[in-house]
């Protein structure tokens, strides 16, 4: 780590340089702090890594009774697997939810949290938009273990259109950099809007088709939903998870290329404001 601190010393990373080639010029540094915030996260605890895979666990739980056993909710995809099928269902949206959840919450303190890095040395701030990412992305993978053990148990299957999560989550993944970007440099300026996150994620949760399919809402209200980024995120994860279906040629290249713009746009967006953060803080 010193030896890659002091490389950064020597290069300014920000100018002239695309986001993409920011990240690959210190790849190596977002891989050892993504790997120190996963460790580090469950140091000292008993269970260790096992967190991860327990709380999903228990969270899957309470909803699928609330809403399949309490409230008599059905799913038309593997409704023959009964509440089992119900809980693929909606672990497969909540795994996406819960890795874009984890973006929106840290990235407006994520400046604030590390004032050492913007004010002693010379750092590349934009890796911890990265970090913040890939660790979502560690939680979201582990989950993913767990809903294949799930669809293994329910209906003694799992689709091989699974093979194609990554072209699904690819555009995702960017999204949810942009926003760190984006809300981690507003997030300086503005220390509200920590406390805003929490709200609009809290709202989006039911919002985004994560405990009822999209074709239980009336025609207008899904032409309405299917405004909702997440949605069309958590729709394509259903297809290649649980129906067997391949995902949109159409959200796969258009979404990745947008994404891939707007990851551009947040990333000088990013790199300009970060010549203020000393200043306020």
């Amino acid at each position: 780590m010193p030896q890659a601190q002091s490389k950064l010393s020597k290069s300014h990373p920000h100018r002239g340089l695309s986001f993409i080639g920011s990240l690959l010029r210190h790849r190596e540094l977002w891989w050892r702090l993504s790997e120190r915030e996963v460790i580090g996260r469950y140091r000292g605890s008993i269970l260790g890594w096992g967190w991860s895979l327990l709380t999903p666990l228990m969270m899957l739980a309470v909803y699928t009774f609330v809403f399949s056993t309490v409230f008599k909710a059905r799913w038309g995809d593997l409704e023959q697997a009964g509440p089992l099928g119900f809980a693929i269902n909606l672990f497969a949206g909540l795994i996406t939810f819960n890795l874009f959840a984890e973006c929106a919450t840290q990235a407006p303190t994520l400046i604030l949290k590390n004032v050492n890095y913007v004010t002693k040395v010379i750092f590349p701030l934009e890796t911890l938009g990265a970090v913040s990412v890939s660790t979502g992305l560690f939680h979201a993978l582990t989950s993913t273990i767990v809903l294949v053990v799930f669809e293994l148990i329910a209906v003694h299957r799992v689709p091989l259109t699974i093979l194609l999560l990554p072209m699904v989550w690819l555009p995702f993944l960017l999204g949810c950099l942009a926003m760190s970007w984006l809300l981690s440099a507003l997030g300086v300026f503005l220390r509200d809007l920590g406390q805003l996150m929490g709200v609009v994620v809290s709202m989006l949760m039911f919002m985004s088709a994560v405990f009822y399919p999209l074709s239980a809402l009336p025609p207008t209200l899904q032409t309405l939903m299917g405004l909702n980024p997440l949605v069309v995120v958590i729709q394509q994860t259903r297809r290649v998870l649980v129906q067997g279906v391949p995902p949109s040629a159409s959200y796969v290249v258009l979404g990745f290329l947008l994404m891939l713009g707007l990851c551009e746009i947040s990333y000088r967006f990013f790199c300009k404001a970060r010549h203020g953060f000393a200043d306020v803080l």
